[in-house]
């Protein structure tokens, strides 16, 4: 399985207990991002990437605690920590319509309405009330509120973003 296939969904941050569940930070908002049973992916990054199935997931406090099959222990768990938790895309719970996983937004060539090439979608930061777009064209970065008054539409099958820039955005 390529690295295409998956989606990095989180990051091992320790261990909770002795029966070696991982202490796992992620920017997903629900334990349906780690369904029962589902495989999971523990990425070392240093060539070290290890197939998993998930026991079960619970929120506690700020992380998610997870429960691997055949990590059943503390000592068997610690290695893990600060590797990040890898998920296959086809097991992502799906969103609601109008919304989007990051990834399939990173990388999206942005247009105006009037077919103005402004750049790429490079990064997003999120808020505490809107992503953020980081477009860039060659030296030129451009911020782009992720709100429905800019961001007019988004086609995946053609890979653009559709904006209606506030005036004074671009300069």
């Amino acid at each position: 399985m390529g690295d295409g296939d998956t989606l990095t969904i989180g990051k091992v941050v320790g261990v909770h207990g002795i029966r070696g569940r991982l202490r796992v930070l992620s920017e997903a908002d629900s334990v349906a991002f780690f369904p029962t049973g589902e495989d999971l992916f523990l990425d070392k990054g240093n060539g070290v990437c290890r197939r998993f199935r998930i026991s079960s997931c619970t929120r506690h406090k700020r992380v998610f605690l997870l429960a691997l099959e055949g990590v059943e222990s503390i000592d068997a768990a610690e290695p893990w920590v600060t590797s990040r938790v890898r998920m296959n895309k086809a097991t992502l719970p799906p969103v609601e319509p109008g919304t989007y996983y990051h990834y399939q937004i990173v990388g999206l060539s942005v247009f105006t309405p009037d077919r103005r090439y402004i750049g790429r979608v490079e990064e997003i930061f999120p808020t505490g009330s809107n992503d953020v777009y980081v477009v860039r064209e060659g030296d030129k970065e451009i911020l782009i509120p992720a709100i429905d008054s800019v961001v007019v539409a988004v086609d995946l099958d053609e890979a653009r973003l559709w904006v209606d820039l506030p005036e004074g955005l671009e300069d």
